[in-house]
């Protein structure tokens, strides 16, 4: 089983946490390890209604396969007043398994999120979507303040992982927004190629 990949699974609505998973991604696969992208369906309040089994455009979905076998994690949703949004969250309760065969232990994971409002909960989100992964048994990842982009930005960008504020419709990532979310990318891989090691 190939485990030579970092997974960067996202919930994205309107595209401001996919572009931020590509970022990521690009910053994973410029230090030599495959970034596997994957997302979750939307979950719907009616009972019946059902997803395709692949989405029409974008990522694949996520299995519980992909998350298992991968050497490090990036995670990241939209913020829902001040949390992870739904869709992602159902997919993290499905890991049960995961945590009773001790599957994540000591892989890296790092958080990532996206929001349309300045003041709306970008570091609660970052700090809650952490929660299930400790459970895990992982091993947190942040941005250290040697980021010199995380004392300039006017947009997004924490210590505890890389945000972006945006529009409705997303926004384009700002240049500190971009490069401090493959810095986590970067970070991530160098992590779980010294817990190979």
């Amino acid at each position: 089983m190939n485990t030579d990949y970092i997974l960067v699974l996202y919930y994205s609505r309107n595209g401001g946490t996919a572009a931020m998973a590509e970022q990521i991604a690009r910053g994973i696969e410029a230090t030599g390890m495959e970034a596997r992208l994957r997302t979750v369906p939307p979950i719907s309040t009616t009972c019946e209604a059902t997803e395709p089994a692949i989405p029409a455009q974008g990522a694949q979905y996520c299995s519980v396969e992909d998350l298992q076998h991968c050497a490090g994690l990036a995670l990241g949703s939209p913020t829902r007043f001040g949390n992870m949004a739904a869709p992602l969250k159902y997919f993290i309760d499905q890991t049960s398994d995961l945590w009773l065969n001790g599957s994540l232990i000591d892989k890296p994971a790092g958080v990532f999120t996206s929001t349309a409002s300045l003041h709306g909960g970008q570091e609660s989100t970052l700090l809650t979507m952490m929660i299930p992964l400790l459970h895990h048994g992982m091993v947190i990842v942040g941005l250290p303040y040697g980021e010199a982009d995380l004392s300039t930005t006017k947009s997004g960008g924490t210590p505890y992982g890389p945000s972006h504020l945006g529009s409705e419709q997303g926004g384009d990532l700002q240049g500190e927004e971009s490069r401090l979310c493959q810095s986590l990318g970067s970070r991530l891989e160098k992590i779980a190629k010294n817990n190979k090691s």
